[in-house]
């Protein structure tokens, strides 16, 4: 993969938060923000989706949120894991909505859906899980699981893997970051963890609409979702906007079903719609 060599710069500002990003995702901000701004989508799943649409070909990069010495609100729209893609396509969809259009604005809408209550208090306080990342945006008002409404089952597993993995986050070796992370993984023990199983979501295709979050669930130890990204619904059959780590954003080119399929570990998915 092309090393991406930038500049980044970081500075405080009425989010409360600092901001770590380059002076080119600023340009991209503008840039995107021009290229959106006049979309007349019928629904905000279609605006979604249109917005999706327009990262298609952005490279994939994992890990742009583990820079620095401590915690900071990073923009990057330069490379996107599929975590940041599903964040940046829901912050911009959002400021649409709210007819705002600054980049504070944007920046305060990232650190809304990516941290616990919207509130950026260290590496803890990044939503690190995806189910705990749709059950805090549940909370907030800005997604609705309907995992359980599609036939969703509930399964027991143990989500621990950054407990149990340590040695693969930097930020883990500060001992207060890890026993904060043990006590959130505690606190997920104490939560149900709804998925649909593989077998059953062909079933329930029809329901599934555009920009619906999709999280894939999977039988590896300690993990709950192993990748994310939004439904498109192309000629009725909806397959995966996403981040691939293939490359770059892109749609599955068979539909979602049968991508599963293909997926090693895979156990089924959990849904999110926007609301």
């Amino acid at each position: 993969m092309r090393l991406l060599i930038v500049l980044f710069f970081v500075f405080s500002t009425a989010i409360n938060a600092q901001i770590s990003c380059s002076p080119e995702d600023k340009i991209r901000f503008e840039k995107k923000l021009a290229q959106i701004k006049n979309l007349n989508a019928h629904s905000f799943g279609d605006t979604l989706v249109s917005i999706g649409n327009s990262f298609l070909g952005t490279p994939y990069v994992e890990k742009t949120l583990e820079i620095g010495q401590e915690e900071n609100l990073v923009i990057n729209l330069r490379g996107l894991d599929c975590t940041t893609f599903v964040e940046n396509v829901l912050a911009f969809s959002f400021l649409l909505r709210s007819k705002t259009t600054t980049f504070e604005t944007f920046g305060n809408q990232i650190k809304t859906v990516r941290y616990r209550d919207g509130l950026l208090n260290g590496y803890p306080s990044r939503l690190h899980y995806f189910t705990d990342w749709i059950r805090n945006n549940n909370e907030k008002g800005l997604v609705n699981d309907i995992t359980a409404d599609l036939g969703g089952v509930i399964v027991e597993k143990s989500v621990n893997f950054m407990g149990t993995h340590r040695e693969l986050y930097p930020f883990l070796t500060d001992e207060d970051n890890f026993n904060a992370m043990l006590a959130v993984e505690k606190e997920l023990a104490n939560q149900p963890l709804c998925i649909l199983p593989q077998d059953k979501i062909e079933t329930v295709e029809t329901k599934l609409q555009n920009g619906d979050i999709i999280a894939l669930a999977t039988s590896i130890g300690g993990l709950d979702v192993t990748h994310t990204g939004f439904v498109l619904k192309v000629k009725g059959r909806a397959h995966l906007l996403h981040a691939s780590s293939a490359g770059a954003v892109t749609i599955t080119e068979e539909p979602l079903v049968d991508y599963l399929r293909k997926i090693k570990h895979n156990t089924g998915i959990i849904v999110a719609r926007p609301k």
